[in-house]
C-alpha cells in the first residue's frame, strides 16, 4: 500500500494569514476570538467571533475570477497557493494530469446567499447577480483551486458538517493510495460569518457569550470562526522522486456514523472512528503522543469526546496531551478539520503541544490533560486529530513524523 505524505500546507484563520502567523499563534496561545469588526454584530445577541482580518480580495485576485468567488472560495484558493508554493509544485508539469482536489465545506457561499436574500426580500429587487449560482455552490472552492493550478484529476467537494474537511483529507488519502491521484490538494474552507447564518446559530443556543473554553467546567459554548486550510498530499515515492521536503505522513483515516441523533453526539460513534483511524494507520493507542480534539466547548460535546477518548485510550486518556485549538481560531465548521490538521502537523514537526486557551478549572466529567493556557514542548511521534459532526458523522485522522531516512524534514 502506498504511503501518503504531506509536502505543503496553507492556512488562513483568525490567527492570521499563513503558516507562520498560525504557528506563532499556537505557540504563544494567542486568541483570535474577539468582538465583531465592522457592522456585522448589529442585531446579534452573540458578541464575539473568530474573524479573518486584513484580507482584501481585490489585492489578491483579478477582477474576472473575483466576480464569481464567494469569500469561502477566496480563502480556499489563498490557502492552496501557500500550500502549493511550500510543496514546490510548478505549473506545466505532468503531475497536473492526475492531480486533483477534495475540499470540505459545511455551508458554502453564505455571503452570496445572504446578499441575494437581502436584495430580493429587503430591498425588493426583481433580480439578483447572475454570478450567484457559481458563488454559492458548495464545490466552488474545489473548482476554483482545480482551475487555478490546472489540475485534471479527481476533484470534488465533501459536505458532512463539522467533519467535512477531515472526510476530505481521508478521501484524498485513499485516492493517492489507490493511484487515482498521484498528488492531491485537500482541506476545507468556510466563511459562515454572515447575519442570516449567525442568527441560525443563535437559535441553537450553543454559542458562547464571550470566550470559548473547551473541556473547562465553566464552558458556555462554541465560538464561530472562518478560514481555510489546504494540504498537498502525495505518495512517498513521488515526493522522493522530485526531492520534496516531507512535513509528515498522513498514516490513517477512520470514519463512522452514529446512526442515532441529528445533533446529539455518540460515545460509540466517536470511539469507533478513532479505533478505525488507528487500525488504518497500523498503530495502537500507545503510539499516539497527542490528540487534537474536536473540543467545541459545548457541554455535551466535550463530555462525549472525553468519554470516547477514555474508551479508546483507557487509563492513558488521563495523561496523554489533548487540546482544542478551537479555543484560539474558533469553530470554522467545514474547515475545522483541515485547520486542525495543520496545527497537528506543526506540533509534530516543531515539537510542541498547542494549548487549550480560556481554561479556568477542570470538569470532573472531562478527566483529560488539556494543556491549559500554555503550549508545551514535547517530542511527538504520532498524533490524532478528531472531527465529529451534526448528523452523527465522524472522521478521525492520524499523522506521524517521517524518519529522516524516509525523507522527513
Amino acid at each position: 500500500m502506498r504511503r501518503v505524505v504531506v509536502t505543503g500546507m496553507g492556512v488562513i484563520s483568525a490567527l492570521g494569514r499563513g503558516r507562520e502567523a498560525f504557528r506563532e499563534g499556537l505557540r504563544v496561545g494567542r486568541c483570535g476570538i474577539g468582538p465583531w469588526q465592522g457592522s456585522l454584530g448589529e442585531g446579534l445577541r452573540m458578541a464575539v467571533g473568530a474573524q479573518v482580518t486584513g484580507f482584501d480580495p481585490a489585492t489578491i485576485f483579478q477582477r474576472g475570477p473575483l466576480n464569481v468567488m464567494d469569500r469561502f472560495a477566496q480563502f480556499g484558493v489563498w490557502a492552496a497557493r501557500e500550500a502549493c508554493e511550500q510543496a514546490g509544485l510548478k505549473g506545466g508539469g505532468a503531475w497536473q494530469e492526475t492531480a486533483g482536489v477534495v475540499m470540505g465545506t459545511c455551508v458554502g457561499g453564505q455571503q452570496s446567499t445572504d446578499d441575494g436574500y437581502a436584495a430580493l426580500y429587503r430591498e425588493g429587487k426583481a433580480a439578483i447577480s447572475p454570478f450567484t449560482v457559481p458563488r454559492v455552490m458548495g464545490n466552488a472552492a474545489a473548482s476554483q483551486i482545480s482551475m487555478e493550478f490546472g489540475l485534471r484529476g479527481p476533484s470534488f467537494s465533501v459536505a458532512s458538517a463539522c467533519a467535512s474537511s477531515n472526510h476530505a483529507l481521508g478521501l484524498a488519502l485513499h485516492l493517492v493510495r489507490s493511484g487515482l491521484g498521484e498528488v492531491m490538494m485537500a482541506g476545507g474552507s468556510e466563511a459562515p460569518l454572515v447575519y442570516g447564518h449567525l442568527k441560525a446559530w443563535e437559535a441553537l443556543r450553543v454559542v458562547a457569550p464571550e470566550v470559548c473554553r473547551p473541556f473547562c467546567a465553566e464552558r458556555r459554548g462554541m465560538v464561530l470562526g472562518e478560514g481555510a486550510a489546504v494540504l498537498v498530499l502525495e505518495s512517498l515515492d513521488h515526493a522522493r522522486r522530485r526531492g520534496a521536503t516531507v512535513l509528515g505522513e498522513l498514516a490513517g483515516a477512520g470514519m463512522s456514523s452514529d446512526a442515532g441523533h441529528i445533533t446529539q453526539p455518540s460515545v460509540e460513534g466517536a470511539s469507533v472512528a478513532m479505533e478505525r483511524a488507528l487500525a488504518d494507520a497500523g498503530l495502537t493507542p500507545d503510539d499516539i503522543d497527542y490528540i487534537n480534539a474536536h473540543g467545541t466547548g459545548t457541554k455535551v460535546n466535550d463530555v462525549t469526546e472525553s468519554r470516547a477518548i477514555g474508551r479508546v485510550f483507557g487509563e492513558r486518556a488521563r495523561t496523554i496531551p489533548v487540546s482544542s485549538t478551537k479555543s484560539m481560531h474558533g469553530h470554522t465548521l467545514g474547515a475545522a478539520g483541515a485547520i486542525e490538521a495543520v496545527a497537528t502537523l506543526l506540533a509534530l514537526g516543531d515539537g510542541f503541544v498547542p494549548p487549550t486557551m480560556g481554561f479556568v478549572r477542570a470538569d470532573p466529567e472531562c478527566p483529560l490533560d488539556v494543556v491549559p493556557n500554555r503550549s508545551r514542548p514535547a517530542r511527538l511521534r504520532a498524533a490524532m486529530s478528531n472531527g465529529f459532526a451534526f448528523g452523527g458523522l465522524n472522521a478521525v485522522l492520524v499523522f506521524r513524523r517521517l524518519p529522516a531516512e524516509d525523507g522527513g524534514g
